[in-house]
């Protein structure tokens, strides 16, 4: 059973991330990022964290998706913009996006694809705690000056010209 629902709930993900990426429409670019996310909170729940399930539904498909969808109403799109790059940014773009797939191909390479073993503490908070503030704090800091950034450049953007 669990590995029927790990195939529905891992199709759908799939699905929905394709849709975040190909639609026009930002909102239900953004509708479709909150399924995305509930599916990793079943995911998470699959794998016997109900910690990180939880807090994954709270922080990230409730807190972050408001935030997304406040900025996409703060830019009132009003009318979809053709975005016309330029030669060097098509280049630059290509040159992001083999760099990307390259870190990608690297990370999975040396994984193994039998069935890990999981520690019995694993999802906890307690646990996540301990990573988060020990060997993980740095990582979350830049993660939040990112996205502190992001929501700068996006009010800037907003910002109507005088």
């Amino acid at each position: 059973m669990e590995v029927l629902v790990f195939m529905v709930v891992a199709t759908v993900a799939v699905v929905s991330a394709m849709v975040v990426l190909l639609h026009k429409n930002p909102v239900i670019g953004a509708l479709f990022l909150v399924t995305n996310l509930v599916c990793i909170a079943v995911l998470y729940l699959l794998l016997d964290a109900q910690f990180l399930a939880a807090i994954q539904v709270i922080v990230y498909a409730g807190a972050i998706m408001v935030l997304i969808l406040f900025v996409i109403m703060l830019l009132s799109l009003k009318r979809e913009e053709g975005i016309h790059a330029g030669s060097a940014q098509r280049f630059f773009g290509a040159l992001a996006a083999t760099g990307f797939v390259a870190l990608i191909v690297r990370g999975i390479l040396p994984i193994s694809w039998r069935v890990a073993s999981v520690r019995s503490d694993f999802g906890t908070a307690e646990f996540i705690g301990r990573r988060l503030f020990s060997q993980y704090f740095y990582p979350f800091e830049m993660i939040s000056l990112v996205l502190l950034v992001a929501m700068a450049g996006a009010v800037v953007l907003a910002k109507k010209k005088l």
